[in-house]
């Protein structure tokens, strides 16, 4: 299993930026967990991050070929992009969009993404754990969650 993780303007600065709504786990705290799940579900990760609107959609765009699934933190992005939004409805995978806060009980200008309707499932209010979620339901949706995890994990409730 590839898995790509896109992440949007601003997250560089995670553990700095806002930490009353954020936290203070920092980018590379985040991609080293998640490194962490790949290793042990035997998946491939390429963990990116830019604050350049082009660039995401490059990399959704080589997503095509180079994963099977996409988790993304479009940030500020997620507010504003369409041009995000139609590289989105181009990958046939699944794809998983991830909010550390709760962005539904945010102000106005926070509380409705646009590229929600272009995506699997959207995973907000959880903090960093958000993006250990998002893999574990793109791993479990591809039968791919390793068998020495319980059934509950595995396959959830039947």
């Amino acid at each position: 299993m590839r898995i790509m993780i896109i992440n949007g303007p601003n997250l560089n600065m995670l553990g700095i930026r806002e930490p009353h709504i954020y936290g203070s786990t920092t980018l590379d705290a985040i991609k080293a967990a998640c490194e962490e799940l790949a290793a042990f579900a035997g998946a491939t990760l390429a963990f990116h991050q830019s604050n350049h609107e082009g660039v995401i959609v490059d990399l959704i765009q080589s997503a095509r070929k180079d994963a099977d699934a996409i988790i993304i933190n479009p940030a500020g992005f997620s507010f504003t992009s369409i041009a995000i939004f139609d590289a989105l409805k181009i990958f046939e995978g699944p794809i998983f969009e991830v909010h550390i806060s709760n962005i539904h009980a945010r102000d106005e200008l926070h509380r409705h993404s646009k590229l929600s309707a272009a995506v699997k499932a959207v995973i907000a209010g959880l903090g960093p754990y958000g993006y250990i979620v998002a893999m574990q339901a793109a791993l479990q949706g591809a039968g791919k969650l390793p068998a020495a995890l319980p059934p509950a994990v595995r396959v959830g409730p039947k």
